[in-house]
């Protein structure tokens, strides 16, 4: 095996929410603002039948620089956490191959299931210094927010708006293999 060879993790995998972070990024106003999910979960499959990667984020845990802006992101002009609680991911198309990661399947926002394709990195498999087996993900990708009903805006002087439909979604997942 060469050094850029990466073997597919086999077997579960379960989330480190400790060492993992799902963040993201939208451009408003004058520059980017960003944010992540304190409370995530998520399972990394693989086997004689392929690789598998699921996902789930509380919205209630979304994270940013003011908790006034927090409880307005919780409200129907984002993430309406009263009746979608949850933002969700499967991908049964997940390619790990010399360092290398494509990840395709679908994403939930608001009730509404969209495809999406993440790519990036995957990390060797390790052997952390409690004894456990790890491998890491560092996966992208960018979505319209408004394809998922979160269309909240407001226009500024110059008749643009302040915040832009793009986001940028970064996941940096670090997996323990179950027991």
């Amino acid at each position: 095996m060469s050094s850029t060879e990466t073997l597919t993790p086999v077997g579960t995998w379960q989330l480190d929410p400790v060492h993992s972070s799902i963040t993201f990024e939208v451009s408003y106003l004058a520059g980017t603002f960003k944010g992540s999910f304190r409370d995530v979960s998520g399972t990394l499959e693989a086997g004689d039948a392929g690789v598998t990667l699921e996902g789930v984020a509380k919205v209630e845990s979304v994270d940013v620089k003011d908790v006034n802006l927090a409880g307005h992101l919780q409200t129907p002009d984002f993430f309406d956490a009263e009746t979608y609680p949850e933002l969700r991911f499967r991908a049964e198309d997940v390619d790990l191959t010399g360092g290398s990661a494509t990840v395709r399947g679908e994403i939930t926002i608001k009730g509404v299931t969209r495809p999406l394709e993440a790519a990036g990195t995957v990390s060797d498999q390790l052997t952390d210094g409690y004894g456990r087996e790890r491998v890491g993900l560092v996966l992208s990708t960018t979505v319209d927010r408004t394809d998922f009903g979160v269309s909240w805006n407001m226009p500024l002087p110059t008749g643009k708006q302040a915040l832009a439909n793009e986001v940028v979604i970064n996941a940096d997942l670090q997996f323990v293999k179950a027991e």
